[in-house]
């Protein structure tokens, strides 16, 4: 580049150079202060950091193997609801002290949704249905899995003929197989045979998740934590305790139509319980 003499007799290009290499040595102390931070920050890190290799026990490996025979096997979708709990909560805080003096338990959340999903299952019964080879399978039963945690991971102990039985009946079965989940004396049997099930994120503060279809039923309704939101009810907003809910199914035998009344029947049956209670 040619050189413009100045009026000093300097040009401007060796001004210029002089800039250019400043700034170039500025660039490097500060890339060079960035460097050994970065070097002094890592070795902090990896000195205090260690890993620990543990095999897996046989119910995890167990879980794996079926969880991931689920994503391959099934053509797996979701879809949502939301269910104002208020009637619910104020049906437990009005009986609870009865229903415990009676048989010694409290009412849960879960009891409901059980009683709810069977109610469901009848009236959407492709959802209690499964595909077995080139057939679909009917239930004119619902044995329903309940997913309970345990120390050594999940289960899923399976309440039987829950179309039969009412909420006492259903609060004390499910006690019992929790009892007997957490000391560890859940049996193979006890497993064997749900047609549906329900996962309860809720008990750890889940606000939304998509469960995975527990093999080889079709649909898991995942239920989530209550938490108190603005809704619109008869043009006014208010605060309500609401749950959202998922239902995750087999697209290859259950139509998003099915799914979706499927849960608008158990946010009819918890936000009425006379619609379980009943038969309204």
């Amino acid at each position: 580049m040619a050189g413009v003499i100045t009026h000093s007799g300097r040009t401007a290009t060796s001004a210029l150079k002089r800039m250019t290499l400043l700034q170039s040595k500025a660039f490097v102390a500060r890339s060079l202060v960035a460097c050994i931070s970065s070097v002094h920050y890592t070795r902090e890190i990896i000195g205090t950091r260690t890993e620990q290799r543990v095999k897996m026990n046989r119910m995890r490996l167990r879980i794996a193997e079926r969880l991931k025979d689920a994503q391959n096997t099934n053509a797996m979708l979701t879809t949502f609801n939301e269910i104002d709990m208020s009637a619910i909560i104020d049906f437990r805080k009005s009986n609870q002290e009865a229903f415990s003096k009676k048989y010694g338990l409290k009412l849960g959340f879960m009891s409901p949704f059980i009683a709810a999903s069977a109610y469901a299952l009848k009236d959407q019964p492709v959802v209690n249905a499964v595909i077995d080879g080139n057939d679909i399978v009917y239930r004119d039963y619902v044995d329903i899995s309940v997913a309970v945690a345990t120390p050594k991971g999940l289960v899923v102990p399976v309440l039987r003929s829950i179309e039969n039985k009412n909420f006492a009946e259903i609060e004390i079965a499910l006690a019992a197989l929790g009892d007997k989940a957490r000391k560890g004396k859940i049996s193979i049997e006890d497993m064997d045979g749900g047609t549906f099930t329900i996962s309860n994120g809720g008990v750890f503060g889940s606000l939304m998740g998509t469960p995975i279809i527990n093999p080889p039923q079709s649909a898991i309704l995942g239920m989530h934590g209550v938490f108190d939101r603005p809704v619109a009810i008869k043009g006014q907003v208010v605060i309500r305790p609401m749950m959202y809910i998922a239902l995750t199914y087999d697209h290859r035998l259950i139509d998003g139509r099915e799914a979706v009344m499927f849960l608008r029947k158990i946010k009819e049956a918890v936000e009425d319980p006379r619609v379980i209670l009943a038969g309204l």
